[in-house]
This record gives C-alpha cells, sequence and structure tokens, in this order.
C-alpha cells in the first residue's frame, strides 16, 4: 500500500469534507421535510375544527330560527282562528269598516277630507 503523497491527502480530506457536508444537508432538508409536514398536518387539524366548530353554530342558529318561526306562525294561526271564532261583522262593522278604508284610501292619495 502506498501512502498518499501530500496533495492526495489534502485532496481526499476535501472530498471527506463535502460527503459530509452533502451528508448533513440532506438531513437538514429531510428534518426541514418532516417539519413542514407535521405544521401542514396541524394546519389542516386546526381547519378541521374550525369548519365543524362552524358547522355546529349553524346548525344551532338554524335550529332556534326554525323554533322561533314554529313559534310565530302558531301565535298568527291562533290569532286568526280568534278572529274567525269572533263571528260575522254587524251592518255597522261594516259601515265603520268602510268609513276606515275611506279615510285610509284619502290619506294615502292624499284627497284627504
Amino acid at each position: 500500500m502506498t501512502t498518499p503523497s501530500p496533495s492526495g491527502a489534502a485532496v481526499e480530506a476535501a472530498i471527506s469534507r463535502v460527503l459530509e457536508a452533502e451528508r448533513s444537508a440532506r438531513e437538514d432538508v429531510d428534518r426541514a421535510a418532516q417539519e413542514a409536514a407535521a405544521i401542514v398536518d396541524e394546519a389542516t387539524a386546526t381547519a378541521r375544527a374550525v369548519a365543524d366548530r362552524a358547522a355546529r353554530r349553524i346548525r344551532g342558529l338554524r335550529a332556534a330560527f326554525e323554533t322561533r318561526g314554529a313559534r310565530e306562525v302558531a301565535a298568527i294561526d291562533a290569532q286568526a282562528r280568534a278572529q274567525d271564532a269572533m263571528g260575522e261583522l254587524t251592518p255597522e262593522d261594516l259601515a265603520r269598516l268602510s268609513r276606515a278604508v275611506a279615510a285610509l284610501c284619502a290619506a294615502l292619495t292624499g284627497n284627504a277630507t
């Protein structure tokens, strides 16, 4: 076996340093890729949690809206039934209604008398 010349030893040392730097850089890139994947996974989980929370809130609002709407419709229906139960209008009621409608029409059209 021959002993490498001083210049050959320097070349081998330089090659070893380059190979070590390349291996270290590859490890750094792999580590960065793993960290990036973890960040993406965390962001995805956070986005999914926000979307789930928003969907629950929307469902709650819809349910409250539907409940409120149903209560209001039931109240209107009850009023309509109560008015229907009052019976028919008397001739005096019809005359009073006719005068009120005429007054309203006159007020709306600017022909108030």
